[in-house]
């Protein structure tokens, strides 16, 4: 029998290997509406592509990068749009019920 103390701890940033899998999560995610869940699944994309390198891209400190996507954090809208930028991703709007389709380019 296997005791849960056994089990490997699960970590997010290890499924988010490919920008559609981080594109799916994020959609999930958004679909959600929380903000604290938001900087959270942020967080876990950071981690899985490297936090120094996305600090270092979004123009945030490592400190304030960690601070601002720490489980339940609400980080301000430029925050976000500078770490999504810096991830290689795009926030987009689409009717409710709506697919959204991924825009070439």
């Amino acid at each position: 029998m296997t005791k849960i103390a056994d089990l490997p701890e699960f970590d997010m940033a290890d499924y988010l290997d490919n920008d559609e899998a981080v594109a799916q999560y994020l959609s999930v995610v958004l679909a959600e509406g929380d903000a604290g869940e938001l900087a959270d699944a942020l967080g876990h994309i950071a981690k899985a592509r490297g936090m120094a390198q996305i600090a270092k891209d979004s123009g945030l400190g490592r400190e304030a990068l960690y601070k601002a996507l720490r489980p339940g954090a609400h980080p301000r809208f430029d925050t976000v749009n500078r770490v999504c930028e810096a991830l290689g991703v795009r926030l987009v709007a689409v009717p409710k019920g709506a697919v959204a389709q991924p825009r070439q380019g």
